[in-house]
């Protein structure tokens, strides 16, 4: 195998392992979502819970099936890439403060 062919392996390899981790991430963003109370998105000045379980699980769904593979052409990779924003945003910013205000941590209602 020569120097191209190798890098070329490995880069396909990365970015099946990224997309899965992304898949993963969204996956536990959603869940994280769904077992939320309602009021706590309202009462921390967010979207309602609706907005972010359906918006994850959108995004999830495009990451699982599109991100993992690395296929889809430019409009589906922009709206994996728009999903993966989605989660980090949801993991970064609403997540903790929705924690905050119902007084948990990330794993101890999972």
């Amino acid at each position: 195998m020569d120097f191209v062919s190798a890098l070329g392996t490995t880069q396909m390899i990365v970015v099946a392992v990224l997309g899965a981790v992304s898949a993963l991430a969204g996956l536990l963003s959603v869940v994280h979502a769904a077992v939320q109370r309602p009021d706590a998105f309202t009462a921390v000045d967010r979207q309602s819970k609706g907005f972010w379980v359906g918006l994850l699980a959108l995004a999830t769904v495009f990451l699982a099936l599109f991100g993992v593979v690395g296929a889809g052409g430019p409009i589906i990779g922009m709206i994996c890439l728009l999903g993966l924003v989605a989660v980090i945003v949801y993991l970064v910013d609403v997540r903790p403060k929705v924690d905050e205000v119902q007084g948990r941590r990330w794993f101890r209602r999972l």
